[in-house]
């Protein structure tokens, strides 16, 4: 069943490098300009993941340009969380962070159960190949949620 369709959307993940920037990427592919639409992780520590880029762009999804942020940049820079209808967590981790901002904001948190494909496979292949199920549980998840693409 589709739910209503949100006027913004903050997806979130433990590091904003791999989960999060593809579903932020999928989301506005997929659906255009009909939400705002962010991604954030719990820490930023790393930089886009160049596997998340590669199976991204198979989509004719750009990533190489995506800047990792977490949430406590987000508000330093001024972005206000409260702003967003729902925050849709792809790891136990940002679920956990998004839960405890319930208890400043009034915001949706949904839990996206996506697996994490950076430890997954030996080769490039292998690798590839766990990336694009994590991508393609996110598009599923995405499609089942919001209905069918608008693009």
């Amino acid at each position: 069943m589709v739910a209503d369709f949100p006027q913004s959307v903050l997806f979130c993940c433990d590091h904003n490098a791999v989960r999060s920037p593809m579903a932020e990427g999928l989301m506005k592919k997929l659906y255009g300009q009909r939400a705002y639409v962010q991604s954030a992780g719990v820490r930023n520590d790393m930089e886009i993941d160049g596997f998340s880029v590669a199976v991204c762009n198979e989509l004719g999804i750009e990533l190489s340009r995506h800047r990792s942020r977490s949430f406590d940049e987000m508000e330093q820079w001024g972005d206000d969380l409260s702003q967003f209808d729902l925050i849709v967590a792809l790891s136990p981790a940002s679920q956990r962070l998004a839960l405890e901002l319930t208890r400043f904001y009034h915001l949706n948190v949904e839990y996206w159960p996506i697996i994490d494909p950076t430890g997954l496979g030996e080769s490039r292949e292998a690798k590839l190949q766990a990336y694009r199920q994590a991508r393609d549980q996110i598009r599923d998840r995405m499609e089942a949620r919001f209905g069918p693409a608008q693009t």
